[in-house]
C-alpha cells in the first residue's frame, strides 16, 4: 500500500510531458526496486521528491542536496554546507543542471542549504560518473532536475512557515487545459530578528530565491514551457564588509511530436552567476568581483525504432563569458575577463539483445574555444609571463577537440540477479579553484585557454544488483575505477588571490579514484529506507606539488556510512531518522617552523598529510500532516531534531602559536553546529 501511494505521488510529479507520455527518459520519478533493477544505466540515482519531503529536515527546509549526501558513494563536503562530492571527485567537477540551465554555485548562506526550493522540483536524477551522451561538462557528476509544471485543472497552492525561512507556491490554469503558471518564492527573515537586536542591527544576512514556470499546450503534438529562476544572497557586517552573490537562470524549451515513433526537445538557455565581495580596511577599499554568464541552443532528438530500439541524437552550442576574477583596491584596478564557445553533438543508441541483455552505447563530441578579445599570455618554467597577445575579438585563441564514448550494459540473469557494467569518457572545461575544501562564493572560476587543457575522466565500473521475489528488498554493489587528466590544484604558497593571472597560480596534473557502495534497500511496509557504505580513495599527482608523488585529495573520504529509517506510524504520523559517519577530511598541517627576524614562518612538508577527526551525526523527525474541509486543504507539522546527540563535528582547523610550548604549535578545530531543534508548518490545498 505505502508503495502505490509513492508511485501515485511520483506520477503526479512528473516533468514535461505530452499526452500522457514521458518525453525525456533520463529524468525517472520513481525509485522502485524494479526501476533500478531494470535500469540500463550504471551508477544512476533517481531523486524521489515524496521522499525527500519525508526525510530529516534543516532548519525546517527539504533540501535535495543535502538529501542526495546520504547515497553511496556520494558525500557532503563539509557539515555547514550542502554541495556534495561523488566517487572521489570535488563538487566543482560536477554538473547541476536546472532544466537545461547550468548552476555554479547551489548554495544560500555560503552553501547551508541549496537554492533549490523543494515545491517545485518535480524531479532528478544523479549520475555518478557513468553519465548518457546527452549530457557533459562534468568530471565527477551530473545532476538533472526538472521542475513541474503548473496545473491545468485548478488552483493550488502551499505556504510554508519554518525557523529560517518562508516559502509560497501558487499554481494554477490561465487557460484551462491550454496554459497554466507556476510560481514559488522563499526568503529568509534573519535580517529582521538583527534589527531587533542592538549588537547586530547594522548587519545584513538574507537569502530569496524565485521559481516561476509557464506551460502552453499549442496542439496535441506541441507543447511549449518556460521557465525561470532568481536566487540572491547578501551578508554584511556594519561598514566593515558585504558579501552578495546571484544565481539567473531561464529556459525556453518547445517539445513535439515528430509523428508516432520521435519526439524533440528545443531549448533555449540564459545561465549567469556572479559574485561581489567589498571590504573596507583601515580606510582601504578592496573588492573582489566575478560571473560566468552563458547562453545557446540545445536540440534533442528521441527516436523509437519499436520495442526494443531507442535512438537519442542532439547538439548543443553556448557562448560563455567568464569574469575570473576583478580586483580594486582604492585607484588599482585588474580583471581577467575571457569569452569562449563550447559546442556539443551526440548520439546514443538503447538497444534490447534478447531478453535478457541491454546495451546503452553513446558517443559524444566536444569542442571548446577560446576566443579572442581578451588577454592571454605565455608563461616560462617559472611561472612568468614571456608575452602577452590578444588576436582580436571573434578570433580562436586554442580549440580543444575531445571524443566522449559511453557505454552501459544490464544483463539480467534472473527476476532476482541483474549484473551491470560500463564505460565513460567526459570532458570538463569549466574550473573552478579554491583554497578551502568546500564551495564557497569565494571560489575562482576559469576555463580551458591556450595554457590550460579539459579535465578528462575515464571511468570504469562494474556492479552486481539483487533482488528478492516480493522486491520487498534489494541490494546493490558497484566498483569503480576513474583516471582524470589536467587536474588543477594551486602552487604550493599560492592561493586565490595570489595573481590575476590564474594560470601563473596552479598546475595542473593527474588524479585518481576508486573504490566499492554497497547500498541495502527496504522498500516496502510501515518502515523502509537504506544502508549505504562506501570505500574509497582519491589521490592527485602534479609536478611540483609533494614533490611529484602521488598525494591523498583534499576530498579523499576513506569510509562513509548512511543510516536512512523512514517509519509510517499510522495515517496522520511519519517517523524518520538519518545517522551518517565518514572520515574527516584531509588536509595540510605545518611540520615544523622557524623564526627569522621576529617573524615565524610554517614549513609544510607534504600536502594533505593529516586528517579531520571522524564526522558523525544523527537527525530525526516527525511529520503530522492531517486532511482540512473535506481534503481540500491539509495541514502538516515538521519536528525536527539535527545532531540529536550533540556530536560537534571538525569545520575548519586552524594553526596558532602555543605561548606556553614556544617550539610547538597549537591547532584549534572549531564547528559550526551542536544540536539543532526545528519546528515547520505547512498548508496546502
Amino acid at each position: 500500500m505505502l508503495l502505490a501511494v509513492q508511485t501515485a505521488k511520483a506520477q503526479k510529479e512528473r516533468p514535461d510531458t505530452l499526452q500522457g507520455e514521458q518525453l525525456d527518459e533520463v529524468v525517472v520519478t520513481t525509485r522502485s526496486a524494479r526501476q533500478r533493477f531494470e535500469q540500463v544505466q550504471i551508477g544512476v540515482e533517481q531523486v524521489q521528491m515524496s521522499e525527500v519531503q519525508r526525510l530529516p529536515a534543516f532548519f525546517g527546509e527539504h533540501d535535495i542536496m543535502r538529501s542526495v549526501q546520504l547515497l553511496p558513494g556520494v558525500k557532503a563536503e563539509s557539515e555547514a554546507t550542502s554541495g556534495f562530492q561523488v566517487r572521489g571527485g570535488t563538487s566543482s567537477q560536477n554538473s547541476i543542471l536546472l532544466d537545461d540551465a547550468p548552476i555554479y554555485n547551489v548554495g544560500h548562506l555560503m552553501g547551508l542549504i541549496s537554492a533549490f526550493n523543494d515545491n517545485v522540483i518535480g524531479s532528478a536524477a544523479l549520475y555518478k560518473g557513468l553519465i548518457p551522451a546527452q549530457f557533459g561538462g562534468a568530471t565527477s557528476a551530473v545532476m538533472n532536475i526538472a521542475t513541474r509544471s503548473g496545473s491545468m485543472d485548478g488552483l493550488h497552492g502551499n505556504a510554508t512557515v519554518g525557523l529560517l525561512s518562508s516559502k509560497l507556491s501558487v499554481e494554477a490554469p490561465i487557460v484551462p487545459q491550454k496554459l497554466s503558471f507556476m510560481l514559488s518564492a522563499r526568503r529568509s527573515y534573519m535580517d529582521a530578528m538583527m534589527r531587533s537586536m542592538e549588537d547586530f542591527k547594522d548587519n545584513t544576512l538574507y537569502f530569496y530565491d524565485l521559481n516561476a514556470k509557464l506551460s502552453f499546450n499549442l496542439n496535441p503534438r506541441n507543447q511549449i514551457f518556460v521557465s525561470f529562476l532568481a536566487s540572491r544572497d547578501k551578508m554584511g557586517v556594519e561598514d566593515l564588509m558585504m558579501i552578495k552573490w546571484k544565481n539567473l537562470t531561464a529556459t525556453g524549451k518547445w517539445v513535439s511530436r515528430l509523428g508516432n515513433n520521435a519526439i524533440s526537445n528545443t531549448s533555449l538557455i540564459f545561465s549567469h552567476f556572479d559574485t561581489d565581495v567589498s571590504l573596507d580596511v583601515m580606510g582601504w577599499d578592496l573588492s573582489f568581483t566575478g560571473f560566468i554568464r552563458q547562453g545557446g541552443l540545445r536540440q534533442n532528438f528521441t527516436f523509437n525504432l519499436g520495442r526494443s530500439h531507442q535512438l537519442e541524437a542532439g547538439l548543443q552550442s553556448m557562448l560563455i563569458s567568464l569574469k575570473s576574477a576583478e580586483w580594486k583596491l582604492q585607484f588599482n584596478n585588474q580583471c581577467e575577463k575571457r569569452p569562449s564557445w563550447e559546442n556539443n553533438v551526440w548520439v546514443s543508441d538503447l538497444i534490447s539483445i534478447g531478453k535478457k541483455l541491454k546495451v546503452l552505447a553513446g558517443l559524444r563530441l566536444n569542442s571548446f574555444t577560446a576566443l579572442g578579445g581578451a588577454d592571454y599570455y605565455q608563461l616560462d618554467d617559472a611561472g612568468m609571463i614571456t608575452e602577452r597577445f590578444d588576436p582580436g575579438k571573434w578570433h580562436n585563441v586554442k580549440t580543444w577537440l575531445t571524443l566522449e564514448p559511453r557505454l552501459s550494459m544490464n544483463l539480467t540473469v534472473n527476476d532476482q540477479i541483474g549484473l551491470k557494467a560500463g564505460y565513460s569518457r567526459t570532458a570538463q572545461n569549466i574550473h573552478a579553484l579554491r583554497n578551502q575544501s568546500a564551495s564557497t562564493p569565494f571560489d575562482r572560476f576559469t576555463a580551458s585557454s591556450n595554457l590550460l587543457q579539459p579535465q578528462i575522466a575515464n571511468q570504469w565500473s562494474a556492479g552486481l544488483h539483487l533482488m528478492t521475489k516480493d522486491r520487498h528488498w534489494d541490494l546493490t554493489l558497484e566498483g569503480y575505477y576513474k583516471k582524470v587528466e589536467h587536474v588543477l590544484d594551486y602552487k604550493d604558497g599560492k592561493s586565490f588571490n595570489s595573481e590575476i593571472e590564474i594560470e601563473r597560480i596552479i598546475l595542473p596534473g593527474n588524479g585518481r579514484a576508486y573504490g566499492a557502495e554497497f547500498c541495502l534497500h527496504k522498500n516496502i511496509g510501515k518502515l523502509t529506507g537504506w544502508l549505504s557504505y562506501t570505500l574509497a580513495w582519491s589521490e592527485n599527482k602534479i609536478p611540483g606539488i609533494n614533490g611529484g608523488r602521488w598525494y591523498t585529495a583534499s576530498n579523499d573520504r576513506r569510509h562513509d556510512v548512511a543510516i536512512v529509517g523512514i517509519y509510517a506510524l499510522n495515517d496522520k504520523w511519519d517517523l524518520s531518522a538519518t545517522w551518517t559517519y565518514n572520515t574527516g577530511r584531509a588536509f595540510t598541517a605545518p611540520s615544523a617552523k622557524y623564526e627569522m627576524t621576529g617573524n615565524v614562518y610554517y614549513y609544510y612538508a607534504e600536502r594533505n598529510g593529516y586528517r579531520e577527526p571522524a564526522n558523525h551525526r544523527l537527525d530525526l523527525s516527525a511529520r503530522w500532516h492531517k486532511k482540512l474541509k473535506g481534503g481540500k486543504i491539509s495541514r502538516e507539522w515538521t519536528f525536527g531534531v539535527y545532531n540529536a546527540y550533540n556530536h560537534y563535528n571538525p569545520f575548519i582547523i586552524v594553526f596558532q602559536e602555543d605561548r606556553q610550548e614556544p617550539t610547538g604549535t597549537r591547532a584549534t578545530q572549531y564547528s559550526m553546529f551542536g544540536i539543532l531543534p526545528s519546528i515547520s508548518l505547512s498548508y496546502q490545498f
